[in-house]
């Protein structure tokens, strides 16, 4: 690649770029884990080892695995659907697939609560068939997938579409069934965008607040994520333990970028990201 400006403009846009990428994010990062030992190594182990904070851990844990898990299979359906084939309508679902990136996620929380919430007509069934979707578990899980749901297909749809399906035609002439195209034609070009997008919609469904906080109820030990019991002991002044389990976040935020980069490099290295 030549090289059109002078050192100077190159010296001066890196050193831009780095003193933005400090300033804006490793400074905040650093001062969070500052204050999360600010009163001592007792009172941060405390504070991560709370009932509450365990219970916030684990539902966040256990949210994030179930959204991945639908956003996979529902990405996989998708992106295949997209790049194979072409009807009426394919520019609708084209579209919508990106709602949840332009819908606000305080929004997407308003649209779950008029589906399931009392003023639902579908909530006396519901309540007929003892589910509880608004302030309750199910609510959580169904609006992180709703706004994680483009990463993993928005990761696939370019590696289909350079792919083509010439390959698999191939395969299918000569007798191959679907799985089989699949497993060893298809999938080893797709793998590393899938588990790029697998990470990025981890990384999205671990922070979501906005809607999650609209259809939890923020019920203490029952209904609070990470992020919603962290805001939780801030509103009350509870800064120390606040910082403290924020860290629990930051360490997260850190291996998956780690596991990004990782994925990253294997994927450049291939020729397949």
């Amino acid at each position: 690649m030549q090289q059109h400006s002078s050192p100077w403009v190159r010296r001066l846009l890196i050193g831009l770029t780095a003193v933005f990428l400090i300033l804006f994010l490793a400074v905040p990062l650093i001062f969070v884990l500052v204050q999360s030992f600010s009163r001592g190594l007792g009172v941060y182990l405390s504070a991560i080892t709370d009932t509450f904070a365990l219970q916030a851990l684990a539902l966040t844990l256990v949210t994030v695995l179930i959204a991945v898990a639908v956003n996979t299979i529902f990405g996989l359906f998708a992106a295949w659907n997209l790049t194979r084939y072409r009807y009426f309508g394919y520019k609708i679902v084209n579209t919508f697939i990106d709602l949840p990136l332009s819908v606000s996620p305080v929004i997407a929380g308003l649209i779950f609560l008029l589906t399931f919430g009392r003023a639902s007509p579908i909530y006396p069934l519901l309540t007929a068939a003892g589910v509880r979707v608004v302030y309750a578990i199910p609510g959580i899980v169904l609006a992180t997938i709703f706004v994680t749901f483009p990463y993993v297909s928005r990761e696939l749809i370019p590696v289909l579409d350079a792919r083509g399906t010439d390959e698999e035609e191939a395969a299918a002439l000569m007798g191959a069934s679907g799985p089989v195209i699949f497993r060893r034609i298809t999938f080893p070009h797709i793998k590393w965008a899938l588990l790029y997008g697998v990470v990025l919609c981890s990384a999205r469904a671990l922070g979501e607040f906005g809607a999650v906080a609209v259809l939890s109820g923020r019920l203490r030990g029952r209904t609070l994520t990470l992020p919603l019991y962290i805001e939780s002991l801030y509103q009350e002044y509870s800064y120390a333990p606040a910082f403290a389990v924020s860290s629990i976040l930051v360490v997260l935020a850190i291996v998956i970028l780690v596991a990004r980069a990782a994925v990253e490099h294997k994927g450049d290295k291939r020729g397949e990201l």
